[in-house]
C-alpha cells in the first residue's frame, strides 16, 4: 500500500500556525513511508472564502518548503484538486444516495429547525435532527416543491449502531448512531457540505491516513457513515492535540499574544526551517535530547506514535532563540539578502548602497539576531546623526580619564594612512601605550563616545563601520 496523506484547507484567511502544523505532519508521514503528499483546497463554505487567500496558502507552503506532489499548479491523476471544481462529482454521488434510500430531500425551514433545537434544549437533550422529512410522501414533497421551499439534502443516519475507529494518536473511539440526527450533506444552494465533500474526496483520492486537529474528532462518525455507505475503506485517522498559549488555554485566532499567521514570520525574518522544526515540536517529540532537526532528520524520525493526545504550549522565546540558532548557521548571503529590505524600508539605504559594507554589517550581528527584521533596531547607531547617552553611559564618561582616552584616540584615527578594523586595533593599542590606561578605562569611554553603547559588538569592526568622519565627529562632540 502506497501512504498518500493531505492537507485541505479552507480559503478563509491567512495561513494559520495551526493549519502549517498539520500540514507538515502529514508531509513528514508521507516522505517517511516512502509515499505521496497532497494538496486540496476545500473551498465550499462560499460565505467564508477569502479572495486570494487560496494563492497566499499556495506561497506560504511554498515558503515553509512542503512541496506536494499532486494538487493546485502541479496536477496529478484524481484532479481537479479544488472542490468547487468537483461539483459534478459530488452531484453523482449524491444521486446514489438518493436512488439508494440512504440520503433525501429535507424541506424544512430555518425558523422550523431552530424551533426544534430550543425545544430539545429546553428538555435537556443535545439538539439535533428530529427526522421531520425522513418519510415524507410524494404529495408531500411535491406540495413543498410548490411552495418554493429550498430543499437541502439530509444523509440517513442507521438507527442503533455503534461507529468505532482506532485514532493513530488516542486510540479507540466509538459514537453511537443514536447521538446523531439526519445530518445536511448539501445545502439548500446545491453545494456539498464539508463532511460530505472531504469523504467522497479522499475516498476517490486514495487517502491512506488523514491527520488533522482534534476538533475534528466530532466529524469522524459522519465520515464513517458516508464510508459504509459507499462501500469504501475508511483511512487511518489521528487527531492531533490542540495548540496552547504559554498560559495553557487554547489558543484563539484573537490571542494577540501569540503571532499566528505564517506570512507575519515571514514578514519578520524568520527562516521557514527554524518555523518548521518549532511547529513539529508541537505535540511531537523526538527520541533523546535533540532541538535542531534538519528535514531531512524530521522525515527519518517522525512518526505518530510520538505524538502526544495533550495540548502543546506555543512558547514564542523558544521560537524566538531556535530562529536565532538558524540564523547563525545560515550562509551570511542570505541573511543579508533577507536584512537588505529592512534596511530600505527604514531608509537606511539608498539604491546605490554598498553591498561589501552591508554584509560585513549584517556580519557583526548575526550571531546575535533572533529574527531578521531585528537588523533595523541593532544597527541606529550606524544611521543616526545624534546619538543618545543613558545613565551608565553618561557615567562612563564622566570619569576623569575619559578627555585624555578621547583626545588620543581621535588624534591616532585621524592620522591613520589605511583605515581598517585591524589599523583601528593597532591605534587603540597606541593610546593605552601613551596614556597608561587599558581594559575598561580605555576601550569603554571610545565604545560609549562613538556609539552612545556600554556594550556592544567587536569594537574594531564596529568602529571601522562607522567611518573615521562619524568617529572624528562624535569623539570632537564628547570633547
Amino acid at each position: 500500500m502506497t501512504v498518500r496523506t493531505r492537507f485541505a484547507p479552507s480559503p478563509t484567511g491567512h495561513l494559520h500556525i495551526g493549519s502549517a502544523r498539520t500540514a507538515l505532519f502529514n508531509y513528514l508521514f508521507a516522505k517517511k513511508h516512502g509515499g505521496d503528499y497532497l494538496l486540496r483546497i476545500e473551498d465550499t463554505d462560499q460565505a467564508r472564502n477569502k479572495e486570494n487567500a487560496e494563492v497566499g496558502f499556495i506561497k506560504g507552503f511554498e515558503w515553509l518548503g512542503l512541496m506536494w506532489d499532486e494538487g493546485p499548479g502541479v496536477g496529478g491523476p484524481f484532479g481537479p484538486y479544488t472542490c468547487m471544481e468537483r461539483l459534478d462529482t459530488y452531484q453523482r454521488h449524491v444521486n446514489q444516495l438518493l436512488a439508494e434510500g440512504k440520503a433525501y430531500y429535507c424541506y424544512c425551514t430555518e425558523e422550523e429547525l431552530e424551533a426544534e433545537r430550543e425545544a430539545l434544549s429546553a428538555q435537556g437533550q443535545t439538539p439535533r435532527y428530529l427526522g421531520k422529512c425522513r418519510s415524507l410522501t410524494d404529495e408531500q414533497r411535491a406540495a413543498h416543491e410548490a411552495e418554493g421551499r429550498r430543499r437541502t439534502v439530509r444523509f440517513r443516519v442507521p438507527d442503533e449502531r455503534v461507529y468505532a475507529f482506532d485514532d493513530m494518536i488516542r486510540g479507540p473511539i466509538e459514537f453511537h448512531s443514536n447521538d446523531s440526527g439526519d445530518f445536511v450533506i448539501v445545502k439548500g444552494d446545491g453545494i456539498p457540505t464539508y463532511n460530505f465533500a472531504v469523504t467522497v474526496d479522499d475516498a476517490l483520492m486514495k487517502i491512506t491516513h488523514v491527520a488533522r486537529g482534534e476538533e475534528h474528532i466530532s466529524n469522524t462518525p459522519r465520515q464513517l457513515m458516508i464510508y459504509e455507505a459507499f462501500g469504501w475503506q475508511p483511512p487511518v485517522f489521528g487527531h492531533l492535540p490542540l495548540i496552547l498559549n504559554e498560559t495553557g488555554k487554547k489558543l484563539s485566532k484573537r490571542d494577540e499574544s501569540i503571532v499566528q499567521f505564517i506570512d507575519q514570520y515571514k514578514d519578520m525574518g524568520y527562516l521557514p526551517e527554524a518555523l518548521n522544526n518549532f511547529l513539529v515540536l508541537l505535540g511531537w517529540s523526538p527520541v533523546g535530547e535533540q532541538e535542531i532537526f534538519s528535514m531531512e532528520e524530521l522525515v527519518e524520525q517522525f512518526d505518530f506514535d510520538r505524538v502526544s493526545k495533550s495540548g502543546a504550549i506555543f512558547d514564542t522565546s523558544k521560537l524566538a532563540w531556535m530562529n536565532g540558532q538558524y540564523i547563525k548557521a545560515a550562509e551570511l548571503d542570505r541573511i543579508v539578502d533577507l536584512a537588505i529590505p529592512y534596511l530600505r524600508a527604514a531608509g537606511r539605504l539608498n539604491d546605490e548602497f554598498d553591498r561589501e559594507w552591508v554584509s560585513q554589517l549584517v556580519a557583526l550581528y548575526k550571531d546575535g539576531m533572533n529574527a531578521v527584521q531585528e537588523i533595523t533596531d541593532l544597527t541606529t547607531m550606524f544611521f543616526a546623526d545624534t546619538i543618545a547617552f543613558d545613565e551608565e553611559a553618561t557615567a562612563v564618561l564622566a570619569e576623569e580619564s575619559v578627555p585624555t582616552v578621547l583626545a588620543a584616540f581621535r588624534e591616532k584615527v585621524q592620522a591613520l594612512e589605511m583605515f581598517s578594523a585591524d589599523s583601528i586595533k593597532d591605534a587603540l593599542k597606541e593610546v593605552q601605550k601613551e596614556t597608561g590606561f587599558k581594559g575598561k578605562q580605555l576601550f569603554m569611554p571610545v565604545r560609549v563616545a562613538t556609539t552612545g553603547e556600554v556594550h556592544g559588538r567587536d569594537l574594531n569592526m564596529t568602529l571601522y563601520l562607522l567611518g573615521r568622519d562619524k568617529i572624528v565627529a562624535r569623539l570632537t562632540e564628547r570633547l
